[in-house]
């Protein structure tokens, strides 16, 4: 999951919460002051709620400013939005296209996948690869090598 802070006031800042970004300190943090577990507070995050997402932001924000308070990051509604990174994108493409290949709803699903990217040009990547033609299996089980005997010493080699 990328957190997106856009202040109304300010420059938009980008904080990646995926999967080996956070230290195992910072989710501890992020335990404590969410007051619940890391894969409860994911979850959350993944569906957009405020404390979540500012909970991570404000732990990751810490990194460039180690005196930031809780207090002091309290982004207005509509701050703070999550959007899913590379890895997380591919999965939910493959996700959606398992579901609603050969329907009419595949193509509103990946329009759903291109908002939800933090990089459309992944969403676009991903569909791309899920929709891409396969090899299909043979036909026929390919034979197996045959087994050319060994041969047996001759008499006179010993």
């Amino acid at each position: 999951m990328i957190i997106i802070y856009a202040p109304a006031a300010g420059e938009e800042q980008h904080f990646d919460a995926g999967p080996g970004k956070l230290r195992a300190s910072e989710i501890q943090i992020i335990e404590r002051t969410a007051e619940g577990r890391w894969p409860a507070i994911k979850e959350a995050l993944s569906q957009g709620d405020i404390n979540a997402m500012r909970t991570v932001a404000y732990v990751l924000k810490r990194r460039a400013e180690p005196t930031l308070r809780l207090g002091q990051f309290d982004p207005f509604e509509g701050e703070l939005r999550v959007r899913l990174d590379k890895q997380e994108t591919q999965a939910y493409a493959e996700q959606l296209f398992e579901k609603y290949q050969g329907t009419e709803d595949l193509e509103a699903a990946f329009e759903e996948l291109r908002d939800a990217a933090f990089d459309r040009e992944w969403a676009e990547s991903a569909i791309a690869d899920v929709t891409a033609p396969k090899d299909p299996a043979p036909a026929e089980p390919l034979p197996e090598p045959e087994m050319v005997p060994e041969a047996a010493p001759s008499p006179t080699e010993s």
